[in-house]
């Protein structure tokens, strides 16, 4: 692990100090391990509030190699945002997490996210719509997100490993404390098919205040965030919020107008969420399919420019040979060629009919 690393780990073990303040005190100092470095005075002369000034004075309990130590023990993946397997999405969102905690294998960096929340007080409509989603959203290729808590998000989880998908939990906890203990068995299954995720230090366990940060990071984790079910104060809402923010889609599932857990929902709705009737909504409102195939055609590395060229023409729909010719300014004769190539190392498909796609 990157040495700066355990300076951050560090600093996120003080007390009041979140991404936001990491953030200024690397601005201000030019490095997690020279704000690690800085004196109380120093800290304070620079502008920090008294509360960080004075979680200051509790560094000499924390030891940065220790820190380091106990993570690698444990097994735990420590991810910033520099590194290359932290989200990408979860990269663009505003302030993100300043370093991530990972148990299990996070899917393949271009793999896509979709997150299914709702409420705990779930109805058996709600989780017949959450099974069914979930189900068939992990067979169309998307990795399932949610937040491990009862209800709608286990149904999510749950559902997602029996169709063999991928999931991601974000836990208001630390990764090794996982809550509620009742989702333990799930936590573990989850780990063998996707990753347990989380911004809190080893050892943090649940507050209140720790979900609706959990939230965002459930929304920035994926492309677009589905509300299931809703009462009206849920904190799925609050995961909406956060999406909308992110400049992330936002689904509903429409509900009777005489459930409690339904009025969040139609209130999305009526504010402009999508109605989502299917998981085929949410797929053609993403635009998964062409995204599925822009997505396979970046991992799909040419060996030469010339097969870049034609990789390029061909990831968002499969073309006619003579079009390819047309649009690539080749000559029939090196376009014929290059198609072959591609053909034998499995880059490209042959439809028939002269019509060439990505494999």
């Amino acid at each position: 692990m990157s040495s700066s690393k355990k300076y951050l780990l560090s600093l996120t073990r003080l007390d009041g100090i979140g991404p936001a303040t990491i953030a200024r005190l690397i601005e201000r100092f030019g490095s997690a391990e020279a704000a690690w470095e800085a004196s109380s005075t120093e800290v304070e002369k620079s502008g920090f509030p008294a509360r960080v000034v004075e979680s200051w004075k509790t560094k000499a309990t924390i030891d940065p190699d220790l820190e380091m130590e106990k993570v690698e023990k444990a097994g735990v993946l420590l991810l910033a945002p520099e590194d290359e397997a932290y989200p990408a999405l979860l990269k663009q969102i505003y302030l993100p997490p300043a370093l991530l905690y990972v148990r299990g294998t996070l899917p393949a960096e271009t793999s896509l996210s979709i997150a299914l929340v709702g409420t705990r007080k779930v109805t058996s409509y709600g989780r017949q719509v959450a099974e069914r989603l979930a189900a068939e959203l992990s067979r169309a290729g998307l990795t399932i997100v949610s937040g491990l808590a009862l209800g709608i998000d286990a149904i999510a989880h749950e559902s997602c490993l029996k169709a063999s998908g991928s999931a991601l939990a974000v836990l208001g906890s630390a990764v090794d404390q996982i809550y509620p203990r009742t989702n333990l068995k799930l936590a573990q299954n989850i780990m063998e098919h996707g990753a347990l995720i989380s911004e809190f230090p080893l050892g943090t366990m649940p507050q209140p205040s720790f979900f609706p940060m959990r939230n965002r990071i459930i929304s920035g984790l994926s492309l677009g965030t589905v509300v299931i079910e809703a009462g009206e104060k849920s904190g799925a809402l609050i995961t909406a919020s956060f999406a909308l923010e992110q400049n992330r889609d936002v689904f509903a599932v429409p509900g009777s107008i005489y459930s409690p857990q339904s009025i969040g929902t139609n209130h999305l709705i009526q504010k402009g969420a999508i109605p989502v009737t299917c998981a085929q909504d949410i797929l053609d409102e993403l635009n998964i399919e062409q995204t599925i195939r822009q997505v396979e055609a970046r991992k799909t590395i040419p060996d030469s420019p010339a097969e870049a060229s034609i990789l390029t023409l061909i990831e968002s729909e499969p073309l006619h040979i003579d079009s390819i010719v047309r649009l690539s300014r080749k000559s029939a004769a090196e376009v014929t060629a290059l198609l072959t190539m591609l053909e034998i190392k499995g880059k490209v498909r042959n439809q028939g009919g002269g019509i060439y796609s990505i494999s």
